[in-house]
């Protein structure tokens, strides 16, 4: 197993690793919607928030020596489902015809009181 912090993502900000390569996959942990560069937090705006996560997703699996055209499961924490069509708007422009398996599921809360939050397993 191989611990992974790339630079070009949000840090962990817990005791955890940002993401994990292990057995031929990378298991990334739970993405808050934080512009890397700034450490802008981005709340009240479901599609820009959605943007910035699948953005630092795929940096890290670029970083990591993988691509969105290799993640085959994907789990996403929203805190209002009524929000789930503009989510889905923009995911579904970012992954483009790369459909992975995936999970959206309302929470009643997240870590620093985000609106979403997304994981991702990628093949390495």
């Amino acid at each position: 197993m191989e611990l992974l912090n790339p630079k070009s993502a949000p840090k962990a900000v817990g005791p955890y690793s940002t993401a994990v390569k292990s057995n031929g996959f990378i298991f990334i942990s739970g993405q808050l919607p934080v512009i890397p560069e700034t450490g802008e937090f981005i709340k009240g705006d479901i599609k820009k928030a959605t943007e910035v996560i699948l953005t630092n997703i795929k940096n890290i699996l670029e970083e990591s020596g993988s691509s969105l055209n290799k993640v085959v499961k994907v789990n996403a924490y929203l805190t209002d489902l009524s929000k789930f069509s503009e989510f889905n708007e923009v995911y579904g422009k970012i992954f483009g015809d790369h459909k992975p398996a995936r999970a959206a599921i309302q929470v009643a809360a997240l870590p620093k009181d985000s609106d979403i939050e997304i994981e991702a397993i990628a093949e390495a």
